[in-house]
């Protein structure tokens, strides 16, 4: 066999299996990816003690509500911008969020507690949605509450540059 025959037959028994094997397993997995950040439809942020969580953002109409320092409800009109969907969509696949359980707490006991701080981040897209709940006092998987907390301040960061934007 010549040396070109031999780098045929390489070519032929190793590499094109190889990428016909790629193709057929990473084919559906790319295509069937549960959050596409084109599918991006809305944001739901609300946080507060208890059940009731007075703070609020919801991107769909705009709403932005919370309690100042003086617990006077401010209500402002924030809108998602397509960069500002894109930013938010890659940060949570950047965090892992799509992995995340939809409660980071640390027992039933945190749930009940009316008076345990916490924050409720929903990803709305065209088919599906992601809810998660989290508990910054919990003390669990350390991977687990960094990607959490860091979505957390994420979007927190967002509506604050956001309203800074609005008072110019």
């Amino acid at each position: 066999m010549t040396s070109r025959g031999k780098k045929l037959f390489i070519f032929f028994t190793i590499v094109v299996p190889f990428l016909i094997y790629a193709i057929v397993y990473y084919k559906p997995i790319i295509s069937n990816a549960p959050f596409k950040a084109k599918e991006f439809v809305s944001l739901e942020y609300k946080w507060g003690v208890g059940e009731n969580l007075e703070n609020s953002y919801n991107s769909t109409t705009g709403e932005y509500k919370y309690l100042n320092d003086k617990d006077s409800l401010v209500i402002k009109h924030i809108e998602l911008t397509q960069r500002d969907k894109k930013f938010l969509d890659s940060n949570a696949d950047v965090q892992g969020f799509w992995n995340l359980p939809d409660i980071v707490a640390n027992s039933e006991a945190d749930l009940n507690n009316p008076k345990m701080l916490r924050y409720f981040m929903k990803f709305n897209y065209q088919k599906k949605s992601k809810e998660v709940t989290y508990f910054p006092n919990f003390d669990g998987n350390p991977k687990m509450k960094s990607a959490t907390a860091q979505m957390q301040k994420i979007i927190e960061q967002y509506l604050a540059d956001s309203e800074q934007k609005l008072n110019k």
